[in-house]
């Protein structure tokens, strides 16, 4: 149980700073993504190379807080719309009349 929470959370941590490294989010959601993921990947360095024993804590809702970081950056990407002829024509024609 231990080897897969260290693991799970090395795993998060590596997946949050990916997330932090794409330039398509705001710079909000990569600096939450970069602190988390970095928290993520030094709790699981300290309890595979530096814990010696005893009790250690176990947060599995913390594994909530990746996958709502993931979702969040599939939601707000939003490709770019492709317009139609008409589409193109309407938008050029309001750009003159406001002029």
């Amino acid at each position: 149980m231990f080897n897969w929470y260290v693991g799970l959370l090395a795993l998060s941590g590596v997946i949050m700073l990916v997330l932090a490294a794409m330039r398509q989010q705001n710079d909000w959601s990569r600096a939450l993504n970069a602190i988390f993921g970095v928290g993520f990947l030094g709790y699981a360095f300290y309890l595979a190379f530096l814990f010696d024993g005893g009790s250690y804590f176990i947060f599995f809702q913390a594994f909530i807080l990746p996958v709502m970081m993931v979702v969040n950056y599939f939601r707000n990407r939003t490709p770019k719309p492709k317009l139609t002829d008409t589409q193109k024509a309407w938008r050029e024609y309001q750009r003159n009349a406001s002029q």
